[in-house]
């Protein structure tokens, strides 16, 4: 497959001391072999461990991961890292032609999640570059598919790639930045900036594929690694897949998650600000398997609408029906979920992620992480086997990309689907919320009635039937991994009893 030759490729190349480019060569017998391209080092950091003072810091789960066979590992990363620029026009082809420039020394760090017993690892590494648009690090791609990467055996790395997650911001929602969290611990951390922010994300994946005397996998070996990013990130991946990627080649597939219309800046004040170009596309000359994720939220709300293409052998597009850019599990319920239990397949209205931020209406319940988990699957195979991932309707949105298509009951057309929208128990939209200044991006929830219910179901044996034939259905696709539509399925009564007051 593809990718057992990019690996081959990289076996092949010798990386000259001396030189800036690495060289690879080939047998002169094999007349089948294709010249690979030609890509400049990756820096390798310091890796060090923080002092003994506290704790990490990471809002990610509420239980012991050693409950579920995992470990947490906290290590600082260091180095020179370059900023970048154009040699040419930026394209909203994404076809962009950068170069290193600008260099400084940065001090960051990185979490660490990995199984407790090594033959549980599967080789597969997923990359998180941290959100920070709350003003202080978080993982929402993780605690959105946490259950699949884990059960997987992956190795999932946090990385504290941007300036707020370690100093902070004005507009933080609360001052849970590193050094204001634990000012001892993270005091040495030093970031230069956000345009040197790319270079230190790929750094993070050489010091992963080529430890040094301390290993951030403590001995396990990185096969493949996958890098993540959801919201602001995402932004910061699309970019890094157009201009970085094509230098480094420091990542065998990317998960770019809930992203708008647009991608970051290649470099910012205090550098020479250098934006993206609106809507970009992503290249489709890459040479790893790119995979982005859409919610309603996203697609029409923010704009994705713009930048969407179609898919290819590299490039393919999951957008999903009756989902939010953030919703209740991937903030609340989710960080208690240890093992997927049916409970988490509950559609709730609840307002407020735990007090911190109250919305107007109930948040998104709907099942984004369902799908979330089906697409961390579908990309591992993706870049592990060269399988390709299933095709996603797109979502059905009016001519002017402004609204989508509802159904009678009022939830979105389109899009992959679920029982959550073919056999509701609400109406689940990705709509701005209205109340504190995130509630834009959680979506809605409004319960069906008790009446409602029974008028569409008759009684609980016909809506469990319902969820039932709606969930193989949206398994048989691929929208849905089978242990989780057993989920589903396993929760369909008591959904029916919430709502309904009985049997």
């Amino acid at each position: 497959m593809f990718q057992t030759a990019l690996k081959r490729s990289r076996e092949l190349c010798i990386i000259a001391a001396s030189a800036t480019l690495i060289a690879c060569s080939s047998s002169s017998n094999d007349d089948n072999f294709t010249p690979q391209p030609e890509y400049l080092p990756i820096a390798t950091p310091t890796v060090s461990l923080p002092p003994d003072v506290g704790t990490l810091s990471l809002l990610a789960q509420t239980f012991d991961l050693g409950d579920v066979g995992y470990q947490q590992r906290e290590f600082f990363i260091e180095g020179t890292a370059s900023a970048f620029t154009n040699t040419d026009e930026l394209g909203s082809d994404g076809f962009w032609a950068l170069e290193p420039a600008e260099q400084a020394t940065y001090k960051t760090r990185i979490v660490v999640y990995s199984p407790i017993d090594p033959a549980d690892f599967s080789g597969i590494v997923h990359q998180e570059w941290l959100n920070v648009t709350a003003g202080f690090g978080t993982p929402p791609s993780y605690g959105t598919g946490q259950i699949e990467m884990r059960r997987s055996g992956a190795v999932w790395v946090g990385v504290s790639a941007q300036l707020i997650g370690i100093e902070g911001s004005d507009r933080s929602l609360a001052p849970l930045h590193l050094k204001a969290v634990n000012p001892e611990r993270y005091a040495s951390l030093q970031h230069p900036g956000d345009a040197f922010s790319y270079d230190m994300f790929s750094q993070v994946a050489q010091a992963i594929r080529n430890p040094g005397d301390i290993d951030p996998l403590g001995g396990l070996n990185a096969e493949y690694i996958i890098a993540y990013g959801e919201s602001q990130s995402a932004g910061r991946l699309t970019t890094h897949a157009n201009g970085i990627q094509p230098l480094y080649n420091a990542f065998d597939g990317y998960m770019i998650h809930s992203r708008g219309d647009g991608a970051s800046p290649i470099s910012q004040e205090p550098q020479t600000s250098i934006p993206a170009p609106d809507a970009p596309l992503i290249r489709t000359d890459t040479t790893v398997p790119i995979m982005t994720f859409e919610t309603e939220t996203d697609v029409v709300f923010l704009g994705y609408a713009a930048a969407r293409q179609d898919d290819t052998e590299m490039i393919v597009t999951w957008e999903v029906a009756g989902s939010a850019h953030g919703d209740t599990y991937t903030f609340i319920s989710g960080r208690g979920d240890k093992n997927g239990a049916p409970e988490f397949a509950s559609v709730i209205e609840e307002p407020s992620i735990a007090g911190f931020i109250t919305c107007d209406k109930p948040m998104n319940n709907g099942p984004q992480h369902y799908h979330f988990n089906a697409a961390v699957r579908a990309l591992d195979e993706w870049v592990t086997e060269g399988k390709l991932p299933v095709h996603s309707p797109r979502l059905e949105i009016n001519n002017d990309n402004s609204n989508y298509i509802y159904d009678e009951l009022g939830n979105a057309l389109g899009g992959m689907r679920s029982a959550y929208v073919d056999a509701p128990s609400a109406v689940l939209r990705g709509e701005p919320n209205t109340g504190a200044s995130f509630c834009r991006l959680f979506g809605t929830t409004a319960l069906f009635s008790a009446e409602q219910m029974a008028s569409l179901y008759v009684d609980e044996a016909g809506y469990v039937n319902a969820v039932t034939a709606a969930t193989n259905d949206a398994v048989a696709k691929g929208y849905l991994l089978p242990e989780d539509g057993e989920a589903i399925i396993a929760w369909a009564p008591s959904q029916w009893r919430s709502q309904t007051g009985g049997g």
